[in-house]
Parts: C-alpha cells; structure tokens; sequence
C-alpha cells in the first residue's frame, strides 16, 4: 500500500466519532486524506446551486487509489450525508468513470440488525460495481476494521 493514495470519506456529523474511529482501525499506519461530509455542501439530487461542492469530492474520489466511505447508521439506512453523494453521481459521472480504485465501506451503529447491514452493503457494493471499483468489503465493528486492514497491504 506504500505510495498509493487514500480517501476517507466520512458521513458522520462527529468528525471523531466512531465512523472516524472505525477508519483509523481500517487504516492503521497509513497515511489518508479525511473528507468530512459536513464541510461541504454536496446538495441532493436535482438541486442546482453555484456553491455546490460535489464536483471537489469526485475530483478527490479520481486522485485516489483507494477510497473508504464512512457512514453512521441513522434510521436503520446510510446517512443522508453519504446517501446525497451518491444519488449526486447518477448523470456527471459514467459508469465505470473511477475503475482500478478499491473501495471499502464502513457502517456503523449503536445496535444494527442484520437486515439493516445487509442493505447497506448491499447499496455500497452496487454502487462500486458500476463505478467500476474493486469492492474490498465492509466492516461494522473494530475487529472486522482490523482484519479488513489486512487486505490493504
């Protein structure tokens, strides 16, 4: 993993809450670029304003080698903060547009149930499929954070 360019994108409104905290496991003694989706105005689908910064987050997505999205598990789903970003890419970015990129997920919650992780990994592994990225896999705990690290060398 020396040399090659990391991406956390986190959806969390805690920027050091455990969806960062999740990430640090995940990515232990790697150098990475944190985006907290809370700093930037990513509007929702069909919204149309001058100050948007979706087109940034994509840019960052493209310089990266590796991408890692972070989302809370708020309402038995992703967070809005991460569901807006990807609803957003539907139009100004092709399939496959970010192929030979791997992508990792991390979702986490106070108590999830099965169904509620299945769906979201579902979503996630989706979305990378037609972005054309490798999907690494998901963790929702610190340990399943710390064996996904080990995929990362």
């Amino acid at each position: 993993m020396k040399g090659k360019k990391i991406l956390f994108i986190n959806g969390s409104p805690n920027k050091k809450g455990n969806t960062a905290k999740l990430a640090e496991q995940l990515l232990k003694g790697r150098d990475y670029e944190t985006v907290s989706l809370t700093d930037y105005k990513v509007y929702s689908y069909g919204q149309n304003y001058e100050d948007d910064q979706f087109a940034e987050i994509v840019g960052k997505m493209k310089e990266a080698d590796v991408i890692v999205i972070g989302s809370p598990l708020y309402w038995h789903n992703i967070c809005g903060a991460v569901r807006d970003l990807l609803d957003r890419f539907y139009g100004p970015v092709a399939p496959g547009e970010l192929s030979g990129k791997k992508f990792y997920f991390l979702f986490q919650g106070a108590a999830p149930e099965k169904w509620m992780l299945e769906a979201g990994e579902y979503t996630m592994k989706r979305f990378a499929a037609m972005y054309g990225m490798e999907y690494a896999g998901m963790a929702s705990a610190g340990a399943e954070a710390e064996k996904l690290s080990e995929t990362l060398q």
